[in-house]
């Protein structure tokens, strides 16, 4: 049953009271709910296919999925780069763009920046459908485990058939907005090696962060609530499954970012210099700010090779496309994207 308002507080209240030391993250994946994110041999795998192909225009095209691991068919956009042709045998650098909460695959390209700035890059832009509270995550689910499985789905399945039908390469980054900015740093700590560079604007980058009246387990939780979900099926209750929430916690996850060139911007709630004139501070990015603000400081006492960038502004289209222009040369730098 979804999480009454009631039981959110409590929860959140709770895990106020509960130790750092019970968050560190060589403890995330000791306990016996750690996730099992490596995927069955291959043998034992049901394979995902591609069901049916929708070209938008002449660079974008977008897949059906038949994907096992969401227990159903999930779209995928690409956008695809100069020159591209499947029978060729070049392959192309990949850059996983990643959609918020209530988004989905044409999120991205409902906004000009990326067209304007993968124009003329050879790069392969990877678009997946997250769900709407997804959270890039494989649902626990109770300890059952299935569907729906958001990173097997994106990390195993979707990779293999870009690389098998659609000339991806084996260099890849990710980059996302809010819930993707968390998807973007929780893939690259996740699964070491599969992504040189990750991007996060206004992302949710400490799950289980408390701090007065900015409760991470609390926003999260209803998020997923209204999404009809029941908020307790993604990692289970913040303070019982503290150790699942560190799982999918970029925060927690940090240490495994070494090697890793980061990028994440964010504001602070106020209005800023792209909002309307009479705009109001905006809770959401208040509590996003944060989130952010204490994993870059965690991240400059790792030394990871971060790049942060905040200020004054809210959590609208604007900054996301502000921080992705930013990121850009930094993520086509790492990948090796070249101008064709």
């Amino acid at each position: 049953m979804p999480l009454s308002r009631r039981s959110i507080l409590a929860a959140t209240a709770a895990t106020a009271a509960v130790p750092a030391a019970a968050l560190l993250p060589g403890q995330a994946f000791a306990a016996s709910t750690a996730p099992p994110f490596v995927p069955a041999p291959e043998e034992r795998r049901p394979r995902a296919r591609v069901v049916a192909e929708e070209r938008i225009d002449e660079r974008l095209l977008d897949l059906t999925i038949d994907s096992p691991a969401l227990g159903r068919t999930a779209k995928v956009r690409l956008m695809l780069p100069p020159r591209w042709d499947r029978s060729t045998r070049r392959t192309w650098p990949v850059l996983y763009l990643l959609h918020g909460a209530f988004g989905d695959h044409t999120t991205w390209t409902k906004h000009q920046q990326i067209r304007q700035l993968a124009d003329k890059k050879g790069v392969l832009v990877v678009m997946p459908e997250g769900g709407a509270t997804g959270y890039y995550s494989n649902w626990w689910n109770h300890g059952a485990w299935g569907a729906p499985a958001w990173e097997t789905f994106h990390t195993h399945e979707l990779k293999d058939i870009i690389e098998s039908d659609y000339r991806a390469g084996h260099v890849r980054a990710a980059a996302g907005l809010s819930m993707g900015g968390q998807g973007a740093f929780t893939y690259a700590a996740r699964n070491p090696g599969m992504f040189r560079a990750a991007a996060s604007f206004s992302g949710v980058l400490h799950t289980a962060m408390v701090n007065g009246d900015l409760s991470g387990p609390g926003v999260i939780s209803m998020f997923i609530g209204y999404s009809g979900a029941d908020p307790t099926a993604i990692w289970g209750d913040p303070v019982e499954q503290r150790h699942l929430w560190a799982a999918f916690n970029p925060y927690d996850l940090a240490w495994r970012l070494r090697g890793v060139r980061l990028y994440a911007s964010w504001g602070t709630g106020a209005p800023g210099p792209l909002d309307p004139v009479g705009a109001e501070t905006d809770n959401t990015e208040r509590l996003c700010g944060r989130m952010s603000e204490l994993f870059a400081d965690r991240a400059r006492r790792l030394h990871l090779d971060l790049t942060a960038v905040s200020g004054p502004g809210t959590h609208t289209w604007p900054y996301f496309e502000r921080g992705l222009v930013d990121s850009f040369p930094m993520l086509m730098s790492a990948i090796g994207a070249r101008t064709e």
